[in-house]
């Protein structure tokens, strides 16, 4: 557990959610072979029939089923989001070596778009006036608007303005060294890992789009279908998850609560303290 983030560190071996996801996809591609005769009658990734009821098709209005795991399964942990705290987050904005690096950033935190949705993101992708990005979103591979901060516009123009305009048809995010080339995700991701190793924190480039989701979701000016828009979340329910409040992000409001002085008993006058001492005590 990393103390300063407050998010687990990756541990030897694979996630219970990879697991899971592997078993789910190695029972897929033996279940639709089998279905055409092309592989083996058996599927060796073990099931029951709980799971096949429960995975069933029924009504949507209707609550999800409770099942056992199957044999294999790994339980997985809900856990809340991992957004940035505000002091954390200005700590690694300021730890960026250019403009390139601060536009990146500042595009990721204010439109919460995907990584790999705005590494996409071309010169004809671009709405300077309406202050909008147009990026294919990774369910639906439709082109679609996001908006992003004024301050994302500007570092991106300064980063324009030192580096040059990309080839057409080339993404706008390119590397600084050597030939220029179309940035990558593993090259954005070792720009985050070498603030990490900076300030002793493990933030993900997906912690960006949480923090974008979680700053959305506590302004009271916008409504929560307005934030499953701009994140382009298919249910309502994943939008939800970012209403939970945090306990770092409490700190204000706890001091407030813990400095209160406690109320003091009054009653009315009139009333003799002997009495109200003899019936309440001292």
């Amino acid at each position: 557990m990393n103390l300063k983030t407050g998010k687990p560190s990756l541990r030897d071996g694979y996630a219970p959610s990879t697991i899971n996801h592997n078993l789910s996809v190695i029972s897929g591609f033996y279940a639709f072979h089998a279905r055409f005769g092309a592989g083996p009658v058996v599927n060796p990734v073990p099931t029951t029939s709980g799971r096949r009821q429960a995975l069933a098709h029924r009504s949507p209005l209707e609550p999800a089923p409770v099942f056992r795991r199957g044999r294999l399964r790994q339980k997985v942990p809900v856990q809340a989001p991992r957004s940035m705290p505000d002091h954390l987050w200005d700590e690694l904005f300021a730890g960026m070596a250019c403009d390139r690096d601060r536009a990146l950033l500042e595009f990721y935190v204010s439109s919460g778009a995907r990584a790999s949705e705005l590494l996409g993101v071309g010169l004809d992708d671009i709405d300077w006036s309406g202050q909008l990005i147009y990026v294919i979103s990774k369910g639906t591979r439709i082109r679609q608007p996001v908006p992003a901060s004024p301050n994302s516009f500007r570092y991106l123009g300064s980063y324009l303005a030192t580096d040059g305009l990309p080839d057409p048809g080339q993404p706008v995010w390119r590397t600084r060294r050597g030939d220029p080339r179309p940035l990558t995700y593993w090259a954005t991701r070792r720009i985050l890992q070498r603030a990490n190793d900076k300030f002793g924190t493990n933030w993900t480039l997906h912690d960006a789009r949480h923090t974008a989701a979680v700053r959305m979701a506590g302004d009271e000016r916008l409504t929560l279908a307005e934030v499953q828009t701009i994140l382009r979340h298919a249910h309502l329910d994943t939008t939800g998850r970012y209403l939970t409040a945090r306990v770092e992000d409490m700190h204000d409001k706890l001091q407030e609560h813990y400095t209160k002085p406690r109320p003091q008993r009054t009653f009315a006058a009139g009333y003799d303290p002997e009495d109200i001492k003899a019936v309440f005590g001292a």
